[in-house]
């Protein structure tokens, strides 16, 4: 029986894809999960693999180009490697067997725990990532690890996750750090003859499987948990977790407040992550380097970094991308916030930053001028008729966009608290592929690094993109007086197919009557 084997859904705005090359030739045996070509979008290159053992039976060549939903290859049955797939089927058994069963007989369980083996893969991550990057290892190989702890960090073109341990059990590790690997892959397998070896502190293993009673693992957070309770300075004798034997998960970590101000306590949590953070300190490369020197440093660029490098370069190329300045005022929100950013944080507990303002006259503006809010489809131009406003943010792994749902509908104290999270995560590298996804209209502040004007570029598939810049005191003409003002340059980059001069400059002009006069925000005139 065959299987036929067609080009996937690769992402929302992508429609086909060309066959850049062949890895496997017409006639060979695959095994499964093997990959077998490679496929090129207008965004991105990936692998396309075997879902079957077989041999493989080529359809379409090298260069074409194909809709997705295409037949691209044919698998066979037959040959050596449909012996080699009877064999293995069984093997997978033992697998299920060891993870499952939880509420057997301790005798019974343990029985199964110390020969069964449990294979950790590469989980799903989202509809068009097709591959991620092992960046480094939390647990090392041989350690004992416990069910749900961080054993590894993941970094896919989007974003960074962690891979948590699926049962106890010892870590054999498989893949390396730095290693590509596609969605599917097995990454390390956990051997269930370190159960009871899990439990160090302990005497037995069995209270480990008793969430009833008290067990070493009570009240003892996970290596993701003890860095977020360390960040908020909370004791992790005064949570209780909900993970297995009690343990406090990243969720309740995530989930607890700011209950302790004891330096001592802040230290000691500190310390729990102080030992991973060393091992990326750039100090030693820095130091190597002496005045007159010349010598070259190298690193490989992450998945990230490529990603957005190909996003960038394609938005160069396949957009009119046109860039429109203006000047604002920023007196009146300045006077604004420093009449009212103490009782605005008494009240709501965040700051009143610039972001906040900008955020909401721009979803004023695009009331008024939907094009700027829309995008192109093939054919067709999309108009949203909500806002969802990306806002661009250097993290240390490079530049991420998380987005802001339904900005038109917020206050300014519900924008100051979307950004503030959003920016948190962002530094720890915790944004999920969710809430960076699906934006309608980005805004990017330059200003922040000291950039006196800048022609940002459109984040794809939007259509514009505004850059905030420096705030700079200059003489302007006001009244037919010269006078000192805090002026502000902003820049609008957009789309000529989609939006026109008159809309661009409409937009701006409206959104900088907005910024200059703030009451404006407040009655929608």
């Amino acid at each position: 029986m065959s299987l036929t084997i067609k080009v996937p859904p690769v992402g929302e705005s992508i429609t086909e894809v060309t066959l850049a090359g062949w890895k496997k030739k017409d006639g060979e045996e695959v095994k499964m999960d093997e990959v077998i070509a490679e496929l090129e979008s207008d965004k991105a290159t990936f692998e396309l693999t075997a879902e079957k053992a077989g041999i493989l039976k080529i359809v379409a060549k090298e260069g074409d180009t194909l809709p997705i939903g295409a037949v691209v290859a044919t698998i066979e049955d037959g040959g050596a490697t449909g012996s080699v797939v009877k064999e293995s089927a069984p093997a997978a058994q033992p697998v299920i067997a060891a993870s499952a069963p939880a509420p057997v007989p301790a005798t019974n369980g343990a029985a199964k725990a110390t020969t069964g083996s449990l294979q950790v893969k590469v989980p799903t991550v989202g509809e068009s990532i097709t591959e991620v990057t092992l960046s480094r290892w939390i647990k090392k190989d041989g350690d004992a690890v416990v069910m749900d702890e961080p054993i590894a960090e993941l970094e896919s073109d989007k974003a960074t996750f962690e891979l948590t341990a699926e049962k106890a059990g010892i870590l054999k590790t498989i893949a390396k750090e730095g290693d590509t690997l596609p969605i599917g892959a097995v990454v390390c397998t956990i051997e269930g003859a370190g159960a009871a070896k899990a439990a160090e502190p302990a005497s037995s293993a069995a209270p480990v499987l008793n969430n009833s009673n008290p067990t070493y693992a009570s009240g003892t957070p996970s290596p993701a948990a003890a860095k977020i309770l360390a960040e908020k300075g909370v004791d992790a004798k005064a949570l209780s977790g909900t993970g297995v034997g009690g343990r406090i998960t990243k969720e309740d970590a995530l989930l607890a407040e700011k209950v302790s101000e004891n330096p001592q306590i802040n230290k000691a949590a500190q310390s729990q992550i102080a030992e991973p953070a060393k091992p990326a300190a750039p100090a030693p490369k820095v130091e190597a380097a002496t005045p007159g020197s010349r010598t070259d440093r190298r690193e490989k660029m992450s998945s990230l970094r490529k990603t957005v490098a190909k996003r960038l370069v394609a938005v160069k190329n396949e957009t009119a991308m046109l860039t429109t300045f203006n000047e604002v005022d920023m007196a009146p929100i300045m006077e604004l916030r420093a009449k009212y950013k103490d009782k605005f944080k008494e009240k709501h507990g965040v700051g009143l930053g610039f972001m906040s303002f900008f955020t909401k006259a721009v979803c004023e503006a695009l009331k008024e001028w939907p094009a700027v809010n829309a995008r192109i489809e093939g054919e067709e131009v999309v108009y949203s008729n909500f806002a969802d406003i990306s806002i661009a943010v250097s993290a240390p792994k490079g530049l991420v966009v998380p987005v802001i749902r339904n900005a038109e509908s917020l206050s300014l104290a519900g924008i100051e608290k979307a950004v503030a999270a959003l920016a948190v995560k962002a530094r720890d590298n915790k944004l999920t592929l969710e809430e960076m996804t699906g934006g309608t209209f980005t805004i990017t502040n330059g200003g922040v690094f000291g950039s006196m004007m800048s022609t940002p570029i459109i984040n794809s598939p939007q259509s514009a993109i505004l850059g905030m810049h420096n705030i700079i005191e200059r003489p302007v003409a006001v009244n037919g007086q010269v006078v000192i003002r805090p002026m502000m340059y902003v820049a609008l980059s957009y789309d000529h197919r989609i939006i026109d001069g008159r809309e661009s400059v409409s937009f701006l002009v409206r959104v900088k009557q907005l910024l200059e006069d703030p009451a404006r925000l407040l009655l929608g005139v």
